[in-house]
């Protein structure tokens, strides 16, 4: 038992050498004992005021109540983490849009991706994503600064509760963490790729086929889940090693937080100038590429030999992903195959026309390399976001940053394409795209928070909100179509008749007496709030998904 005890102290000792083990260990200190300062002084504040009650009592013999005054440190001072829960009824909301468009896109075009250039409902999705990563990087490393922060400001007229403070958040600001948030955020973006390639990459084929696998030789290296990634890591990088702002104090001012961060908007400029640098400046060759027939391989050939297009067939940005990643592993079904120019149905999806240009049977990446480096803008704006909504005090200062910002990317964006500067473009995800898509996110966003966070009106969008707290688990089960795939498996007779189709066909569609309707209602009601309310009870449970 001794020798047991001994290597217990050498272990601990040991772990204790560590600079992120000490680190900890003395934060966690600091923190009790200022927490047991704190409360000290609560207990001596209320031991002056109750000899002072004392006292009076004895001066005046008619009062006969004795009223003790409520702890100076209340409950609401403790650093409790509080989600924002604006943030997950948008995120919630998102993941809805994209289980509404995948799945009833089909058969309402108007709602799925553009063709080539515009903005549908379903293009807002990416975009919005991304905005809420931001956002939730800012929260993320600011909740605890904030805090403090407020804290020092209230205690600044005790001297030692003053020194404790300023000590803690000298420890916060110094300690060797940096180490440790690199490592968390290269393994969470490690965790992404993996599940983006898992789902996006080929080797599952639900909900409509029973089988899985993938062909090594044409698996897909990108989707929306990989976008993320990227995003993800370029942006929290950057927040991680731009420290200086952490524990100032709130700002109110316009210019005052870009000031702040401004190292986040030389990375944004740099992501820009690079980005229409290379879609303008790259030349673009002729290219060929083969479609395999049922008896035979045709091979066809795309004439461009130019540079500076944003048209489908001779952009930098299909250019560079057929040279970087190859034509095997791109998306092998695109939205410009619904484009006038390849089929008489459009916006619906068809047989190609007679006559149709050659680039109508290529493949094209919707997620591919170069606009996922301009992607990398929609997150920095939703970062610049939580920067306001941690440093900014009080609601109107906030709703008015946001709100002005919101209206004026939206105002330049939509010049940018009716202009025909910069057309709006998400295959592209170009500079006018990005205005547009991180304007609606911000305005959608300050709705909720207004309706939210500020009347209070929470009830009427819980399942969006459970939705987005769990946003992970619904994406991979509803989205991706895991669930329905899974149970599409039991079939009887036949691999049609299944529980699934038994229910959009009879419940839906024949009620309805229209296909379009039915499968709109299918995905709204079996679907979209079928997954909230099983959010909502994971949410009893306190079971979630994350990364």
């Amino acid at each position: 038992m001794v020798v047991a005890l001994r290597r217990r102290q050498n272990k601990n000792l040991r772990d204790l050498s560590r600079p992120e083990v000490f680190s900890q260990w003395f934060l966690r200190s600091t923190i009790f004992g200022c927490c047991w300062c704190l409360r000290t002084s609560s207990l001596l504040n209320q031991a002056e005021e109750l000899k002072k009650r004392m006292a009076e009592i004895k001066a005046d013999t008619t009062h006969h109540q004795l009223t003790v005054p409520d702890p100076e440190i209340s409950a609401q001072n403790l650093p409790k983490p509080k989600r924002v829960a604006s943030l997950d009824i948008f995120r919630g909301l998102t993941v809805a849009l994209m289980i509404l468009v995948d799945d009833a896109g089909g058969e309402w075009p108007m709602i799925g991706h553009a063709p080539w250039n515009g903005c549908n409902l379903a293009d807002f999705v990416m975009p919005f994503f991304l905005f809420i990563v931001g956002m939730a990087i800012a929260l993320a490393l600011k909740v605890y600064v904030q805090f403090l922060s407020n804290l020092r400001r209230r205690f600044i007229g005790n001297i030692w509760l003053f020194i404790c403070i300023q000590v803690l958040l000298f420890i916060v600001q110094r300690i060797p963490s940096r180490p440790m948030a690199i490592r968390k955020v290269i393994f969470r973006t490690l965790k992404l790729l993996f599940w983006g390639l898992l789902l996006q990459g080929g080797f599952s084929h639900a909900p409509d086929k029973l089988t899985y696998g993938v062909d090594m030789k044409k698996i897909r290296w990108c989707g929306i889940l990989q976008r993320i990634a990227l995003a993800y890591l370029v942006v929290a990088l950057v927040e991680i090693f731009s420290t200086d702002a952490r524990g100032k104090d709130p700002v109110s001012s316009w210019f005052s937080v870009f000031k702040l961060y401004y190292w986040h908007w030389l990375v944004a400029a740099s992501v820009l100038i690079v980005y229409l640098a290379v879609i303008y400046g790259t030349y673009v060759p002729d290219w060929k590429f083969t479609v395999l027939n049922s008896n035979s391989t045709v091979e066809m050939t795309v004439a461009c030999g130019m540079s500076g297009k944003l048209d489908p067939p001779c952009n930098a940005v299909g250019y560079i992903d057929r040279l970087v990643l190859g034509l095997n592993h791109m998306y092998q079904h695109p939205a410009w195959k619904r484009s006038k120019a390849c089929t008489d149905n459009s916006p619906y999806e068809g047989p190609f026309r007679s006559g149709a240009p050659s680039w109508c049977y290529a493949p094209f990446e919707p997620e591919g390399v170069l606009s996922s480096v301009s992607s990398i803008l929609s997150t920095i704006i939703g970062l610049h976001f939580g920067h306001v909504l941690v440093h900014f005090e009080g609601h109107p200062a906030r709703l008015k940053h946001w709100s002005l910002m919101g209206f004026a990317l939206l105002i330049l964006g939509i010049t940018l394409h009716f202009t025909d500067a910069i057309p709006l473009n998400k295959q592209l995800y170009t500079f006018s795209y990005v205005c547009v898509t991180s304007g609606a996110a911000a305005l959608v966003f300050s709705a909720f928070y207004v309706m939210v966070d500020i009347w209070g009106l929470r009830y009427p969008f819980l399942p969006l909100e459970w939705i987005g707290m769990n946003a992970m688990f619904v994406y991979v089960m509803a989205a991706e179509g895991i669930l329905a795939g899974f149970i599409n498996g039991w079939y009887y007779d036949d691999p049609h008749n299944t529980l699934v189709y038994w229910i959009q066909k009879h419940i839906f569609i024949e009620v309805w007496d229209s296909k379009r309707v039915g499968i709109l209602l299918y995905v709204l009601f079996a679907e979209i709030l079928f997954w909230g309310i099983v959010a909502g009870i994971l949410h009893r449970l306190g079971i979630y998904w994350k990364l």
